[in-house]
């Protein structure tokens, strides 16, 4: 029987399972948020692929987000098996893949995330020890069942192929990068043919059982995808409310009325 996770238990709810990225390797940073937030985070992108991240941050992190009662879910930078491995033997409820480009692509990503006879995944979860009550042969026999397996569509070429890589068995999400997805397709992001691709990804996980994903820039970006219907949200960065929070409060110092203008980035 799967052992439950935050993420899991948010799907399923009727609410979107929001969740935030953290592209500082600081367990503070997280428990900062995730503390106050009082649950309604149930998950957090740890993010290796653009982060300052690396896979010695991976158990401290993965372990101070799951102890504030949230997912912790790694992007790790390519969709090679001994990364993905790496991130999973840490203790991930999930593991992100970026550019997956074709049906072939999302196989041999479950074949890297998934234990015999499903997969390939090599046997040493020593530290995998961020659920709760849950260890040795209970792990064991549960991960292939319990752990996301995420892909980000992001090109062209994986829009194209997108309800043939939503219909894999073993895919349970599919994550929408926006800015690469854009820069990918050489069109303007929030454009007709861009926002287009973003739906018929949307419409193509729901067709195949999967749930569908998005990283958003801020909270009103958030809440017009909860609207179309997405099932995971990421609201916005670490680096972004850092930036913006400061920025804030310097006009508010200096008497300025200051308007934030959509961030363009990360």
């Amino acid at each position: 029987m799967p052992f439950n996770t935050p993420v899991r238990a948010a799907f399923q709810k009727q609410d979107p399972a929001y969740g935030f990225w953290l592209t500082i390797p600081s367990a503070g940073v997280a428990k900062t948020v995730l503390r106050p937030s009082r649950g309604q985070f149930s998950w957090v992108l740890i993010d290796a692929e653009h982060g300052l991240i690396n896979d010695t941050h991976y158990y401290e992190l993965v372990n101070a987000v799951a102890s504030e009662g949230a997912s912790p879910i790694i992007r790790v930078p390519w969709g090679e098996e001994w990364m993905l491995k790496r991130a999973l033997d840490a203790g991930a409820h999930g593991i992100v893949t970026p550019m997956c480009h074709s049906e072939e692509d999302a196989k041999k990503i479950v074949k890297y995330s998934k234990y015999p006879p499903i997969g390939t995944r090599g046997y040493g979860p020593m530290f995998a020890h961020s659920v709760p009550g849950v260890f040795g042969a209970e792990y064991d026999d549960n991960a292939n069942d319990s752990l996301l397996v995420i892909v980000q569509i992001e090109s062209r070429q994986g829009v194209e192929c997108v309800e043939k890589i939503a219909a894999v068995d073993g895919i349970d999400v599919l994550f929408i990068g926006p800015f690469d997805l854009a820069k990918q397709m050489d069109v303007q992001r929030g454009g007709e043919e861009h926002e287009a691709a973003i739906q018929r990804t949307l419409k193509a996980a729901h067709a195949s059982g999967k749930k569908a994903a998005i990283f958003c820039t801020n909270g009103e970006d958030a809440n017009s995808r909860r609207a179309q219907g997405f099932d995971m949200i990421s609201i916005i960065t670490d680096v972004g409310v850092l930036a913006e929070g400061m920025l804030r409060e310097l006009g508010a110092a200096k008497g300025q009325t200051q308007e934030i203008k959509p961030r363009t980035g990360y």
